[in-house]
């Protein structure tokens, strides 16, 4: 456990001038509040307050201050940033004045989650595969959908344009810690794979944040912009963000068996989150992009199936020679990883205690009469979830309620977009 002497003995030994207090709104995007070494006195005793409404993304639907409790285990000194006068960060819970944690903060929906199932014995580990496009930024800097390069999975330099800037990342994420497992060129022209080592969900979820901001920090010093839309292209595949789960009951890994064998338990695992997985891809899949993503073809997983090696089955069964793992192919990088963990860990426990079967494995021979899809927009997702009334109180009626609103405002704005295939189609024609 990291302390406050600690964190000041690094911030005076490093020369830190900088302190990011970073919180994640509702939507998984990142916001901070930068402080001086001086204030870190009330950084410590929790009185650093914000306007409520930056935990709802850009909705000003919240008018009461909120409160930034610093978790001091993830103070962290961000390695880009100058030597001279150096950045560091650290996560923070919502909460209100009184300590008492905001209920629809999501790291505190995946805390109390935990928590639950710890007191049942259950403890979880998660390893993310981060998918992510490079492209170029226009003469202001902004970003484009636009690459050069036309290299393909797990090409290598020179075709492979983004090797430089890849490695960076790698490098700098060691520097803060991550223990990289592997990097490598993607399907589509400029698009990249980083997958850190399992972690626990906590720890995970929180890392996730960090890996994404230090991903488009670095890629920005190489004139690039990097992006974790699911669907930036119509004509290339879209970036997922596979999470692979193991779940230990008392420290023991419930899916394997002492001789390598899947348990019933891995296979009533999947069966949870393919009984809830309509609901589940209103979170795992949150923006009306996502859907391009999962219906734009590229194999992209879509059938609420499971297999041991489909591409477009949502979970996977991973039985390797070192250890066995429930892969969920399904999620995207746009969804808030607090959430997603938390959603996905009460759906999955659901089918263990209930002793759910998740049916016969998909494959090639399977009849396609017999298999559902996830939903095909957000909208659909989005009632999915609200019917879904077991993931509804795991994740609390309040929060549903928002996220329902602001989504469903969301995909109303977006039907009344006319957008350049509309023009393309029946401008000239009608």
């Amino acid at each position: 456990m990291r302390t406050k002497d600690d964190i000041m003995y690094m911030i005076e030994e490093e020369g830190v001038e900088f302190i990011r207090l970073q919180f994640t709104d509702i939507f998984g995007r990142l916001k901070n509040i930068a402080v001086t070494p001086g204030q870190m006195d009330r950084v410590f005793n929790n009185r650093y307050s914000f306007a409520g409404s930056a935990a709802f993304g850009d909705r000003n639907c919240f008018d009461d201050k909120l409160y930034l409790y610093p978790d001091l285990d993830t103070f962290m000194i961000l390695p880009w940033r100058p030597q001279q006068g150096k950045v560091a960060k650290i996560v923070c819970d919502i909460c209100y004045a009184d300590g008492t944690p905001f209920e629809v903060c999501t790291r505190h929906i995946l805390k109390s989650v935990l928590d639950k199932m710890a007191a049942k014995g259950y403890s979880f580990t998660v390893d993310p595969e981060n998918e992510f496009f490079l492209f170029h930024v226009d003469e202001n800097g902004l970003p484009t959908t636009t690459t050069h390069e036309m290299a393909g999975y797990m090409d290598v330099g020179p075709v492979d344009f983004g090797e430089n800037a890849r490695r960076d990342i790698v490098l700098m994420l060691e520097e803060m810690d991550f223990e990289i497992e592997s990097s490598h060129h993607e399907h589509a022209p400029a698009q990249h794979e980083i997958d850190f080592a399992a972690q626990e969900a906590l720890k995970a979820a929180d890392s996730i944040q960090t890996f994404r901001f230090a991903v488009r920090s670095i890629a920005k010093r190489f004139g690039l912009y990097a992006t974790f839309m699911p669907k930036p292209r119509a004509d290339v595949a879209g970036s997922g963000m596979h999470m692979n789960f193991i779940v230990k009951k008392d420290g023991k890994n419930i899916f394997r068996t002492e001789d390598g064998q899947p348990t019933k338990e891995a296979y009533s695992f999947i069966a949870g989150i393919l009984k809830h997985a309509e609901a589940l891809t209103a979170i795992a899949n949150p923006t009306v992009n996502s859907y391009k993503r999962l219906f734009g073809g590229f194999e992209a997983p879509n059938t609420i199936a499971w297999s041991r090696k489909g591409e477009k089955a949502l979970v996977n069964l991973d039985n390797n020679f070192e250890d066995t793992k429930v892969e969920l192919r399904f999620p995207d990088g746009s969804s808030n990883p607090y959430l997603l963990i938390a959603s996905c860990i009460v759906a999955g426990i659901d089918g263990v205690e209930k002793n759910m079967d998740p049916g016969s494995e998909y494959s090639d021979n399977t009849d396609m009469k017999d298999i559902k899809y996830v939903p095909e927009n957000l909208k659909d997702s989005i009632a999915f979830l609200e019917q879904d009334k077991f993931i509804v109180d795991e994740l609390g009626e309040e929060f549903v309620r928002i996220f329902k609103q602001i989504k469903t405002d969301e995909w109303k704005d977006y039907l009344r977009e006319v957008s350049d295939w509309e023009l393309n189609r029946y401008l000239f024609k009608i």
